[in-house]
Formats: structure tokens, sequence, C-alpha cells
């Protein structure tokens, strides 16, 4: 089995590569054997045989709890760190009570920090929007901080008592309106965890001469928290990018030593110097901006629960959650795991009608990490023309004119087809 190392700061890949798998729950039985079908023939179509997959399971979830009486065993951690890249399905995430989140848990075992959710039109789909076409964002969610940490009390617990008493005792604390009855939260926000996330959304944007990066955050009432991650953001731009951006602190700066008109100057300057522009908006803003002037924003850097938010409702805007991709990446080490985005649908699954496009874009994304392009970039025309061709599963097919409506398989069938005469 050949695995992918990490030396130098580069991503050492055999064409021969082994990338661990995990099936996922409900719809994932569906959806994943689909997305490999495509992803082999774009290899095979792209590099003539000189490269390929060999996929490796592992197990997590419904169907490792089945095998194993685990519902994430040590072993799938393991191949993770061992194989460093890998990608599943739809995992079950309990509500209230039970086992924690798998998908958080592998997040923090792996120290997976960004969770990067790419977010464009395709012809042919249907959006809800009069100009999908402007949406072509990339979204930096920082993964590992913000109330996803899970540190919780449910009210009425011997926890929530201690942890109120700390509060009232201990802080001074006035404000909790309805203490006998309030379960708690903690909210960490770091400045290394919003740094190395700022740090990455910024290399990002140069690397593909993206014109902005935009921190979000609600700063003006979580000062300490989403205020430190806008500050603290700025700070990482102006020290670590000195030359290759221009922020709005120094627009500020300008304004207020030599006026406006200079400092439309500057920014002037730096747009044509191609320098990317570092900016922030409150999340409310900038959720109501995404829909008046979406083409504003490119690369958006933002804490956990914003993340999980806009990037939802970014996929609404371009035809929905089936069609959104994501990956869940720590840069420094080159971990990374890919992921469909959506949940594990039980209400369909088996139906073989569920969209794989979720699964089959990540896998794109995959295939662009490890620098296979040329794959990935083929996999990305053949479902534009048959998404132009009036092609899809029931969800997107629906809404289409004269839409016709494909099954999971012949969806897959189809884009293997398209691939073929590329």
């Amino acid at each position: 089995m050949s695995k992918i190392s990490k030396q130098n700061g580069i991503l050492n890949v055999p064409d021969m590569v082994t990338i661990p798998f995990i099936e996922g729950d409900g719809v994932g039985a569906e959806v994943t054997p689909v997305s490999q079908l495509v992803v082999n023939a774009a290899v095979e179509k792209a590099y003539g045989g000189t490269r390929r997959i060999e996929w490796m399971e592992v197990l997590a979830g419904g169907k490792a709890y089945e095998k194993t009486g685990c519902w994430l065993p040590d072993e799938t951690i393991q191949a993770f760190r061992e194989y460093l890249i890998g990608i599943k399905g739809p995992l079950t995430t309990p509500i209230g009570e039970g086992i924690r989140s798998l998908n958080v848990a592998l997040r923090q075992e792996l120290d997976l920090f960004v969770c990067l959710r790419p977010v464009r039109w395709f012809r042919g789909v249907v959006s809800p929007v009069k100009e999908p076409q402007k949406v072509d964002m990339f979204i930096f969610r920082e993964n590992t901080e913000d109330i996803y940490a899970g540190i919780e009390w449910k009210a009425g617990t011997e926890e929530a008592k201690k942890f109120l008493r700390f509060l009232t005792e201990e802080m001074g604390v006035k404000k909790v309106r309805f203490p006998e009855t309030s379960s708690f939260g903690v909210k960490p926000v770091s400045r290394e965890g919003s740094q190395r996330l700022v740090r990455a959304a910024i290399e990002f944007a140069l690397q593909n001469r993206l014109p902005s990066v935009t921190l979000v955050h609600k700063g003006n009432i979580m000062k300490f928290t989403e205020g430190g991650f806008k500050l603290w953001g700025y700070e990482v731009a102006e020290k670590d990018f000195p030359q290759q951006t221009f922020t709005m602190p120094q627009f500020d700066r300008i304004k207020k030593e030599s006026g406006e008109v200079a400092a439309n100057r500057a920014m002037a300057e730096a747009i044509s110097e191609g320098k990317i522009i570092v900016k922030d908006v409150i999340a409310d803003a900038f959720l109501q901006n995404t829909l008046l002037m979406p083409e504003e924003y490119s690369v958006i850097a933002t804490l956990n629960l914003n993340g999980d938010y806009i990037s939802d409702q970014l996929a609404a805007m371009v035809g929905g959650i089936g069609i959104a991709p994501g990956a869940n990446i720590n840069y420094l080490s080159g971990h990374a795991i890919f992921e469909a985005t959506h949940g594990t649908a039980p209400n369909i699954a088996g139906k073989n009608v569920v969209n794989p496009s979720s699964l089959i874009l990540s896998s794109v994304m995959m295939l662009d990490y490890i620098g296979w392009k040329e794959a990935a970039q083929s996999i990305v025309k053949a479902m534009e023309e048959t998404f132009e061709s009036g092609q899809a599963t029931r969800d997107l097919a629906r809404l289409m004119p004269g839409g016709k409506c494909l099954s999971t398989a012949e969806f897959g069938d189809v884009i293997i087809n398209q691939l073929i005469k590329c």
C-alpha cells in the first residue's frame, strides 16, 4: 500500500496511492461507491493507467458499531494519521443524548483546523437567486474551537450548579436571567487557533490569485471571542503578509492621517499591484450582503458556528447542499479528510435517489489537493455538461425545465460517459 507523506512542506504522492475511506451511514452506502467509480474513471482517463487509487475501507458510525461495538475505532483514526489523506460519507450525529459527534471527533483528533467549503454555481442548476453565477466563494471555517469544542453543562445537573456558583460567586456575573433552569456552554476562541485559520485563508488566496479575504464575525456583541478573532486576523495579515496584503485597518490609518482621498488611492494601488484586500464584516450583515452583492466576496475566514450557517446558506444559493463539497484540513501536517456535507438522509436511504454530487465534488477537492488536477477538472466539466443537458437526480431535475430524473447509479454512469467522451 502506497502512502502519501509530507516533507519540507510538500506532499509526496505516489502514482499508485492508497486512500482510506469511510462508507458512511444511511445514503453513504449509495453515494460512496458511485463517487469512487467516477474518480476511478477520471484518473484512468487523465493518466492512462500510470496513476491509480487503491481504496481502503475503514470503519466509523453505524457500520463500525455493528461490527466492533465502537462508533469510532482507534484503528480508523490511526489509518487517517498514517495515510494522511482520506474521504468519508455522511455519519450519524446523535442529538441531545448519546455519543459525541463523530464528525467533530475526527476533526479534533487529527487537529483538522480548517473546514474548507467552496461554493460555486453550475450551469444548468436551478437556483432561488437571480444571478447565481456571481456566487464563487471559499469558506475557511475554524474547525476546532468555538462552541463546537463541546464544553457545556445541562440545566439542573451538579456540574451546571457548580458552574453557576463560580460565575456568580467568583466572577461576579449577574446577567444570567433564569439561573436555576439554565444550561451553560463555554466558547473558547484563541489567538493561535484564529491566526492559523486566517493564515491558511490568506495563503490559499495568494496561491489561487483571489482578490480578497473577509473576516466574518460577531465581534460587536462577543467582543473578546469573535472580536478577538477579527483583531488577531488583521494582526497575522499585517505581520506575516505585509507585502502581499492591504487591510482595512491600514486604510483607516491612512484616512485618519492623510484623508479619504489618500486612503482610496492607497487601496486602488494595492489592488493594481495584486495585493489581497483583507476586510471584515459582521456576520448578519454578511448574510444579507451575500444575497445583494455576492461578487464582493472571495475567500471567507470565520469561526466555527458562523461557518456552519454561512456555508449552508451559500450552498442553497447555488442549488442546495446536495452539490456542496467539503474538506477538513491541517495545512501544517498535511492531514485532510474530504467529506459529503449533507446528512445520512435515512428517509431516502436505499431508494437509489440520493444526489451523490457532494461526495463526488469532495473527491474533486481531494484530487486537486494531491495535485491530480487534470482528473479533478475533467469531473467538474463532465458534471456541468450533465447539468446543462437537464439530467440530474430528482432533487435538481424536478426544478429544471424539461429535466430528466436519474437514479443515483444512473447519474454516476452519465458522468462517467461524459468523461469518456471528453
